[in-house]
């Protein structure tokens, strides 16, 4: 699975040494809460789209909310996340084309 970010899987940051299997890809992490955002939102956007698998993440945002596209065989399907301070989904909603 591609990611959009150099460092941690989900925020970018490159502190840590955290490594993780996601999906059959092992991925960076810098701590063990993105390590159960980025599983989250992997199984929310399966759940979702009915996708097995995800080709490519773009992951926009901060702790306060992430806006993302998730890609498969080309298809796009963009999302707005939010997650409690554990790392667990606290807010998932899909996201039309007109919305920001």
């Amino acid at each position: 699975m591609k990611v959009n970010y150099d460092g941690c899987a989900i925020c970018g940051s490159t502190w840590g040494d955290l490594w993780e299997e996601v999906d059959g890809e092992r991925l960076f992490f810098c701590c063990a809460t993105c390590v159960r955002q980025f599983r989250g939102l992997v199984e929310r956007v399966k759940a979702s789209t009915g996708w097995e698998r995800i080709d490519a993440l773009e992951i926009e945002g901060d702790r306060r909310g992430r806006t993302c596209r998730a890609f498969r065989s080309g298809q796009p399907f963009r999302f707005f996340i939010a997650f409690d301070p554990e790392g667990s989904v606290w807010r998932f909603r899909a996201l039309g084309s007109s919305d920001p």
